[in-house]
């Protein structure tokens, strides 16, 4: 069965994401804190992170880097409400498989896992 982490400080849109992505048959964790997030993924391997650029505390182009590092086969998702060129442009440099802003069509999102699992 195919893990998919969820980072997003806003708790309403986590538990969404991850009741959607459930019901696709995955097996998905959801956090509002990327610390501790990221320390689940050093305890247990996923196939797939969707994390929110900006939170608190951390933003999503620091949840990549360490992702790449310590798990660099899970490939990471990237959402946001202030999304620009620059940003996006960083996004696409810093290896995020797919980028998508807020709100996000679930049904965008869940095709998005789809090929970011079908990708070798």
């Amino acid at each position: 069965m195919s893990r998919i982490m969820i980072i997003d400080d806003e708790k309403i849109a986590a538990d969404m994401t991850k009741v959607s992505l459930e019901e696709e048959g995955y097996e998905v964790e959801a956090f509002v804190d990327a610390g501790a997030g990221l320390a689940r993924l050093k305890e247990h391997p996923f196939d797939v992170v969707i994390t929110d650029l900006k939170m608190k505390g951390m933003d999503g182009f620091d949840v990549l880097n360490q992702i790449k590092e310590s798990s660099p086969r899970t490939r990471v998702i990237m959402v946001t409400a202030f999304a620009s060129l620059d940003v996006a442009i960083e996004a696409i440099k810093g290896e995020v498989f797919d980028f998508f802003t807020k709100p996000v069509k679930l049904k965008e999102l869940k095709a998005a896992v789809r090929k970011a699992l079908a990708a070798e």
